[in-house]
């Protein structure tokens, strides 16, 4: 008689046709070098990590992978759950997600992306795939993709509404920041033309238009001008300034203007002086793939987040990870001898 042993592991509900893809540019990418589907695939990761890592590993490459669509199509696990799964499978060496820069100078954009691989990697494998023109080649949009919109939620699903291909499709200008309803009165009665805003001004203005717990109003915005023109003037990018101010924000935010102070102040990157000898307009290094920590989307460079985690959120996770199931046997078995020396003879 032949006995069958079924694996208690719950099977993966198969892909929908329906399933959103993201906003061009973002969403799901494959890592390259991954072994064939097997069935013993993700075998050695708990039951939950094993049912989402199934349903990830069969998504196409540009679908969502926002937590919220993750926990739509999967209705056995709630939207913590799945964030926990995605963070154990980090962990696991399965998944990344980093920021990659698409565009040149004052038209950089940065999309958000989330890495895969069925084969598990390890932090060396990772920092190194990442930091090289490989992950670079593998971020690039496509030539016939148009480069996502510049101020848009990341891993959004695109407008229900189709578009009309013969239409082409014509970049967003910039965004309208708010005026003065009366322009200032020169001392001869004449008026005067509008100031244009500064690169730093329109950086705040902006803010409140990606998050709206950072809305800022015109004078706040111009108050708080002074202090992000110094991260500008230090040689970093809008975008750079952009993240560094939307990183891991609270639930609730009370005062942007308090928060965002308190943010420019703290984290002012250093001044790097210029070595001697380099010119003036040598041009700007090649930029390097960000990478966000899985739990709370703080960016780093690849080397900085071990296990696609921060610092703290490592420290988190590893206090509430689950015991190894060879050292819970190892006690067990310890535990059993010690009762057997304890027998009385």
């Amino acid at each position: 008689m032949v006995t069958q042993h079924l694996s208690s592991a719950l099977h993966a509900p198969a892909v929908s046709a329906a399933y959103p893809m993201a906003k061009p540019g973002y969403g799901k990418r494959s890592a390259p070098g991954q072994q064939a589907r097997s069935r013993d695939d993700f075998a050695l990761l708990p039951t939950r990590e094993r049912y989402v890592a199934g349903f990830v590993d069969h998504l196409p490459d540009g679908a969502s992978m926002s937590v919220k669509q993750l926990a739509k199509q999967l209705p056995l696990y709630g939207q913590q759950a799945i964030s926990t799964s995605l963070n154990a499978l980090s962990v696991a060496g399965h998944l990344r997600r980093v920021r990659c820069p698409v565009g040149s100078g004052d038209e950089c954009r940065w999309v958000f992306r989330t890495f895969w691989s069925r084969t598990a990697r390890d932090n060396e494998w990772w920092t190194t795939y990442l930091t090289t023109e490989t992950a670079n080649r593998t971020a690039a949009p496509t030539p016939d993709t148009a480069p996502p919109p510049p101020w848009v939620p990341a891993e959004e699903p695109p407008p229900a509404a189709p578009e009309s291909p013969a239409v082409t499709e014509q970049a967003p200008g910039p965004t309208p920041v708010p005026h003065q309803l009366t322009p200032p009165q020169a001392p001869d009665g004449e008026r005067t033309q509008p100031t244009t805003p500064s690169p730093a001004y329109l950086t705040l203005a902006r803010l409140g238009r990606d998050d709206h717990r950072l809305t800022l109003s015109a004078h706040d915005c111009t108050t708080l001008e002074p202090l992000a023109a110094q991260w500008l003037d230090r040689g970093v990018t809008t975008d750079y300034l952009t993240n560094a101010l939307t990183a891991g924000l609270p639930a609730q935010v009370d005062s942007p203007a308090g928060l965002l102070r308190r943010r420019l102040i703290d984290k002012l990157p250093p001044q790097l002086p210029t070595p001697a000898g380099t010119p003036a307009d040598a041009p700007t290094p090649t930029r390097r793939l960000l990478v966000e920590c899985t739990d709370c989307g703080r960016p780093g460079q690849p080397e900085a987040l071990p296990d696609g985690l921060c610092r703290p959120c490592h420290t988190t996770h590893g206090n509430n990870a689950p015991p190894d199931p060879t050292q819970i046997a190892a006690v067990k078995a310890h535990m059993a001898n010690l009762r057997d020396l304890l027998k009385p003879v």
